[in-house]
């Protein structure tokens, strides 16, 4: 089993969202985040004064998988997200010991 966490732009949210849906990936969380990376934040005016932004505004989504589905999740991120230019964000791939249903009581992959 894996967690996969990625950090994207959120304009692309809803694009990443409906290609994974397509693949048949139902579950995933979504977060809203600041960070930064390469970009370093960014500036900004406002009435005429120009501002540095340290942050700038991410969406991190997590998606718990078995192994044999992390590969095609993956490229399906990337080749969704990807605009070309920095910023498009990263994809970490976590392995997962265990995964339990609450509900059911089910554990490994069928709690995914």
């Amino acid at each position: 089993m894996q967690k996969i966490e990625a950090i994207i732009q959120p304009r692309k949210l809803e694009a990443v969202r409906q290609a994974l849906d397509k693949i048949g990936i139902k579950g995933l969380s979504v977060s809203d985040i600041d960070g930064y990376g390469n970009q370093k934040g960014h500036t900004e005016m406002y009435r005429g004064q120009e501002y540095s932004v340290a942050f700038t505004k991410k969406v991190k989504l997590e998606i718990y998988t078995t192994d044999n589905k992390t590969d095609e999740i993956v490229k399906t991120i990337m080749e969704t997200a990807k605009s070309g230019k920095i910023g498009d964000g990263k994809i970490f791939v976590i392995p997962l010991s265990q995964a339990y249903r609450i509900r059911t009581g089910e554990s490994g992959d069928s709690a995914i």
